[in-house]
């Protein structure tokens, strides 16, 4: 596959709509310790951004009608999850900043270390570490499928069957 320095493909790649990209900028930097690896926009104004975690990378757009931010939708509509290496530290500096923390930092029944936490324009994001090794099973999931090693390619099988049939 094609690599693209602009798009990581390994990974999911959320854009999230923020009412001040620049604002968005600082304070994800700030509180949470992302670095921007790029900006683009007209002249003066931002528009968007992309930001990364460690391994972790993600989408900053300019809110618009069509593309809302949490705090004015008056909902949310999902969470991301960010895995941190020290979750403590990374817990402590969120909280000395003064995030809105939304669910403290604790073990779950399925092995990690985590806590919640909202950012300025409402998205909420729970940072993590795996604390243990916890077969889902052991904590009331029902497994229907492994997960595919690492590394490891993923064919869609319906394109191969509809080339034999060309």
């Amino acid at each position: 596959m094609l690599q693209n320095r602009s798009v990581p493909t390994d990974i999911v790649l959320p854009h999230l709509a923020y009412r001040d990209v620049i604002e968005a900028l600082a304070w994800l930097t700030r509180v949470f310790g992302f670095v921007e690896h790029y900006h683009y926009g007209e002249p003066g104004r931002v528009q968007g951004a992309q930001m990364h975690l460690g391994d972790a990378w993600i989408m900053l757009k300019s809110a618009r009608p069509d593309f809302s931010i949490p705090a004015e939708a008056g909902c949310q509509t999902q969470s991301l999850t960010v895995f941190v290496e020290d979750v403590d530290a990374h817990f402590a500096k969120a909280k000395q900043a003064g995030a809105k923390i939304v669910e403290d930092l604790h073990e779950t029944v399925y092995g990690e270390r985590q806590y919640g936490v909202e950012d300025l324009d409402g998205h909420r994001w729970l940072f993590s570490r795996h604390a243990r090794d916890v077969a889902p099973q052991e904590w009331g999931a029902t497994v229907h499928s492994e997960p595919r090693p690492q590394g490891a390619v993923v064919r869609d099988a319906s394109l191969s069957g509809a080339r034999k049939g060309l």
